[in-house]
C-alpha cells in the first residue's frame, strides 16, 4: 500500500492513512487495479491507524473509518463477491516486561481503531507483519471486545522465529486458543520461504491458512528499490502452496496488481490440500514455546512448587510483596525438568489481583515455560492472564455456583486453556460414576457458553487413599473414561493420593505409574521427588511413547540405584561452554538486574576500580549474550532484559567514571530512522544495545533527513552513523546521507540496517557497513571505530 501511495504523490514522511484520507481518489484507484487483477479480498489502507501510529491530533475513528468505507465502495462495485480486510498493523510498541505500555493500553488503542474498522463496513479483521505474540493477542482480544467480525491474526518471521522468539507453530497454537478464524503469515521473504513455514504449522492447523509473501527480497537498480521476482515466476512458486494447505493467497511488499492477476490465473482450477492433522488436546503456550497435553500422553509435568501452602519462607515473602523465593522455586523446578509452572500466591493477608501479575512478569521476564495460573479468585486469574504473553492454563473451574459462568468466557476471550474440576456441592464425589455424572454436566454448561473442547482438560481428582480406600482405582476408572470416551486429555494433584501415609514418594510414583497407563496425560506435583522422574522416563519407554528409548537412553544411561539422576528428559537450555566463571558477569548474561547492582556495589567496596568493573566484567557479560543471540539460543526477551541489567550496573560506577580525570571518551554514534520512514523499533533495540556496549549514542528519532544527521554528526565528531528504514519506498534516502557525508568530508563511518536492508544495497550505495541485527550493530560498529582510528 505505501508503495503503491508513494508512486501516486506520498509526501515522505506523511502517514499514507491520513494521505488516503485526504485523496479518497487515490486510495479507491489502488484498490481498483486490484479489484482489476481478479483479488477477492482487498486490505484496508488502515495498517498504521492506532493512536500510537497516528498524529496525536489524528480522529482514529474517522480515519479507519474513512478508508474502509472507500475499500467497501469499491468491492461493492465489483460485480462478484470482494471480501473488504480490516488491516491492523503493530503499534511499534512493546507490552511489559519487553515495553514499558500495560496490555490493557495496547487493547484500549487496537478497540479504538477496530471500532472505526467496523463501523467503515469490513467483512473480517486481519492483524498483520505482527512480531511480538503479546501484540498479536491484544488484537485478537481488542476485536472480541468490540465486535463479532471473523479474525485472522497474522505474525511475520525471519529465520524460523518471530522478532521476539515465537516460532511458526506456536504462534499458530495460541491463535487457535484464542479462537481466530484463519491464520495467515505475510511479508517475511519469498513463496519458498513461506511454503517451508505453511510445513512448520501444520501439525496442529486446523483453521484456514493465508499465506501473503513479499515478490522476493528487493535489490538496488538506477537508485531504486525493485523486487526482481515478476509475476510470472511469482505466479509459478505460489501455485505451489495450496498443496501445502494455504486456502488463500495473496501478496505483500512488491506484489503489483499484475502478480496477483498470474497468481489468479495460475491457481484458478486449484482446490486447497487441507491438512487432518489428527491432532486433538489441548497446548500451552509462552511466548517461545508450546507444550501439547492429550490423551495419550506423552507425559506432561505440572511443577506445584510455587504454592504458599504449608510454605512458611514462601507466605511471609508473599505477604511483603517478595519473590525471592518463588523465583528459586521456579529454578529448581525447571533444572529438575518440568515443562510447566503451577503459580498460586494464595496466602493469607495478600492482594491476588495485584501479587499474581506481578509474579507473572518477572517469571515471563526470565524463563520460557509455559504458566499455570491458580487461584480462586476470578479477578486475580484476569490480571494474571492480561500481562500473559501466551496461552496460559488456568487452575480451575469447577461446578461451584457461578464460576463457570465467571470463568469460562475470560478463558475463550483470553485463549487459556483450564482445567475442569468435577466437584459440586460441599461432598467429594468417590466413584467414577459420580465423577463423571459431575463431570458431563459442566461440560454441557461449557458447550452453552460456546468454549471449544480445545480449552478443556480434566482433573481426575485424586483423594487420599488413607481415608477413601477405594479412591485411587475409582480414580483410574475416571481417567480411562475421560481419556478413551471423551477423548480430552487429564491431570490430577498426585500428592492428594498418599496424605497421611508414610513413604509418601513410593505411594505417589507406584500410582503415577498406574495412572499413565490408564490414560494420564499430566500431573501437577513436584518435580524434584524422588523417582519421580525415573517413573515418567520409564513408563513412557513401556507406553511406546519414547521411540526407541531414545530420551530414556540420553538421560539415564548412567544411572545406578538410589543414586538419584535428574533425569527427566533436559528442557533445551542455552549452551554455556566457555562462558565467563565470575558471579557478576553470570548475573549480567542471567538478565539478573538487582543481582547485579549489588554485585557492582560489592565490588566497588572491595577496592576495584570502576573501569575494571565495566571493562572487565559487565562488558564481557553482555558480549556472551550477544552470541547467544545470534545462535538462537537466546531471543529478544533475554536479550533486553540482559541489556537492562547491564544497564543497571553500569549506572551504579558511571558517576564514578566521570569523575575519574583519566576517564576515556566514549565512542560517539549518530542513529536514525532515515527520512519518510516512521517505523523506528529496530533501531530503538539496537540503540539500547550500543549503549550498554559502551558506546555513546545519540538517537535522533525517526524521519529524519539527511541534512540534520550530517550536522549532528559534525558537531558531536561521531565516530560511527547509523541508518535504519523498514521500507523498500524509504532505503534509497540512505543514499542522500552517505553522499552528503562524503561531500562533506566527514569522517563518521556509515552502517545501514532494516529489514529490507541488505549487505549488498549498502555496499552499493557507498556505506562503511551494515548489519543485520542489533547483536551485529555492535561488532560491526565496533569493526568501523577501529577503522576510522587507523585512518
Amino acid at each position: 500500500m505505501g508503495t503503491m501511495f508513494q508512486a501516486r504523490g506520498l509526501p515522505s514522511g506523511v502517514s499514507p492513512e491520513l494521505f488516503g484520507q485526504e485523496r479518497p481518489d487515490i486510495t479507491a484507484s489502488i484498490h481498483q487495479a486490484y479489484v482489476d487483477a481478479g483479488a477477492c479480498g482487498l486490505t484496508t489502507n488502515t495498517f498504521g491507524g492506532t493512536r500510537f501510529k497516528l498524529p496525536a491530533d489524528a480522529d482514529v475513528h474517522a480515519v479507519n473509518f474513512s478508508q474502509v468505507q472507500v475499500a467497501r465502495q469499491v468491492a461493492d462495485k465489483a460485480g462478484r463477491p470482494v471480501m473488504v480486510m480490516g488491516s491492523v498493523g503493530p503499534t511499534g510498541k512493546f507490552v511489559k516486561p519487553l515495553g514499558e505500555l500495560d496490555f490493557l493500553e495496547m487493547v484500549q488503542a487496537y478497540e479504538e481503531q477496530i471500532r472505526g474498522i467496523a463501523d467503515g463496513g469490513a467483512d473480517l479483521i486481519v492483524a498483520e507483519t505482527h512480531y511480538d505474540l503479546a501484540e498479536v493477542r491484544a488484537v485478537s482480544v481488542a476485536t472480541r471486545n468490540v465486535c463479532d467480525l471473523p479474525l485472522c491474526l497474522s505474525m511475520t518471521f525471519e529465520q524460523g522465529v518471530s522478532l521476539t522468539g515465537t516460532p511458526p507453530l506456536t504462534f499458530v497454537d495460541t491463535a487457535q486458543n484464542l479462537g481466530v478464524d484463519a491464520v495467515m503469515v505475510n511479508c517475511s521473504a519469498g513463496p519458498a520461504q513461506l511454503a517451508e513455514l505453511a510445513e512448520v504449522m501444520a501439525p496442529r492447523l486446523s483453521v484456514p491458512l493465508i499465506l501473503r509473501p513479499n515478490a522476493g527480497l528487493p535489490v538496488l537498480e538506477d537508485g531504486e528499490t525493485v523486487f526482481k521476482m515478476g509475476p510470472a515466476e511469482y505466479a509459478e512458486k505460489m501455485a505451489k502452496l495450496p498443496a501445502l494447505g494455504a486456502k488463500f493467497l495473496g501478496g505483500c511488499c512488491g506484489t503489483s496488481p499484475d502478480h496477483i492477476a498470474a497468481v489468479v490465473k495460475a491457481v484458478e482450477d486449484m482446490a486447497p490440500t487441507v491438512p487432518d492433522t489428527g491432532w486433538s488436546g489441548v497446548v500451552l503456550t509462552s511466548r517461545a514455546v508450546s507444550v501439547p497435553i492429550a490423551a495419550g500422553g506423552p507425559f506432561a509435568l505440572i511443577g506445584e512448587r510455587i504454592n504458599p501452602t504449608g510454605k512458611k519462607v514462601l507466605t511471609e515473602e508473599l505477604q511483603r510483596g517478595e519473590f525471592s523465593q518463588a523465583m528459586t522455586y521456579a529454578k529448581q523446578q525447571l533444572d529438575a525438568g518440568a515443562p510447566i509452572l503451577d503459580v498460586n500466591v494464595g496466602a493469607p493477608m495478600v492482594d491476588e489481583t495485584r501479587l499474581l501479575p506481578d509474579l507473572v512478569l518477572r517469571l515471563v521476564e526470565r524463563h520460557t515455560v509455559p504458566l499455570c495460573l491458580d487461584s480462586s479468585n476470578p479477578d486475580a486469574l484476569e490480571a494474571g492472564l492480561a500481562v500473559y504473553p501466551g496461552s496460559a492454563l488456568i487452575n480451575s473451574i469447577s461446578g461451584e455456583e457461578g464460576r463457570m459462568e465467571a470463568l469460562g468466557p475470560l478463558c475463550k476471550r483470553y485463549g487459556a486453556p483450564f482445567i475442569l474440576l468435577p466437584l459440586q456441592g460441599k461432598k467429594l464425589p468417590v466413584a467414577a460414576a459420580d465423577r463423571i455424572a459431575i463431570l458431563e454436566k459442566l461440560l454441557e454448561k461449557a458447550e452453552s457458553l460456546g468454549i471449544p473442547r480445545r480449552l478443556i482438560m480434566v482433573d481426575a481428582l485424586a483423594l487420599a487413599v488413607s481415608s477413601k480406600p477405594d479412591a485411587a482405582r475409582e480414580c483410574l476408572e475416571t481417567i480411562r473414561y475421560i481419556t478413551q470416551t471423551l477423548g480430552l486429555p487429564t491431570t490430577l494433584g498426585l500428592s492428594n493420593t498418599s496424605f497421611g501415609l508414610p513413604a509418601r514418594e513410593l505411594v505417589n510414583t507406584t500410582f503415577l505409574a498406574m495412572a499413565m497407563s490408564a490414560g494420564l496425560s499430566s500431573a501437577i506435583a513436584h518435580p524434584g521427588a524422588p523417582g519421580f522422574s525415573e517413573a515418567i522416563a520409564s513408563a513412557e519407554v513401556l507406553l511406546g511413547r519414547d521411540r526407541k528409548a531414545a530420551n530414556f537412553i540420553e538421560n539415564y544411561s548412567d544411572w545406578k540405584p538410589g543414586v538419584a539422576s535428574g533425569g527427566a528428559p533436559a528442557r533445551k537450555k542455552p549452551s554455556m561452554e566457555g562462558l565467563p566463571e565470575g558471579e557478576l558477569e553470570m548475573a549480567v548474561i542471567q538478565g539478573e538486574k538487582e543481582l547485579v547492582v549489588k554485585l557492582v556495589n560489592a565490588a566497588l567496596e572491595n577496592g576495584e576500580k570502576p573501569f575494571d568493573i565495566v571493562n572487565g566484567k559487565l562488558i564481557p557479560g553482555i558480549t556472551v549474550v550477544g552470541d547467544l543471540y545470534e545462535r538462537k539460543e537466546y531471543f529478544l526477551p533475554q536479550l533486553l532484559l540482559a541489556a537492562e541489567a547491564m544497564q543497571a550496573g553500569f549506572a551504579v560506577v558511571k558517576p564514578l567514571l566521570e569523575e575519574e580525570a583519566e576517564a576515556e571518551v566514549k565512542p560517539v554514534i549518530i542513529m536514525a530512522t532515515v527520512e519518510g520512514d516512521i517505523h523506528d523499533i529496530g533501531k530503538n533495540i539496537v540503540c539500547l544495545l550500543l549503549s550498554n556496549y559502551g558506546f555513546e549514542v545519540v538517537d535522533l528519532g525517526k524521519d529524519v533527513p539527511a541534512a540534520t544527521i550530517v550536522a549532528e554528526a559534525k558537531k558531536r565528531n561521531a565516530a560511527v552513523i547509523g541508518l535504519s528504514a523498514l521500507m523498500t519506498t524509504t532505503m534509497v534516502r540512505m543514499q542522500d546521507t552517505v553522499d552528503l557525508v562524503k561531500e562533506q568530508g566527514v569522517s563518521a563511518k556509515v552502517m545501514l540496517g532494516g529489514a529490507v536492508v541488505t549487505r549488498e544495497y549498502a555496499d552499493s550505495i557507498g556505506a562503511d557497513g551494515y548489519a543485520d541485527d542489533a547483536v551485529g550493530a555492535v561488532r560491526e560498529a565496533r569493526k568501523l571505530c577501529e577503522t576510522r582510528e587507523k585512518a
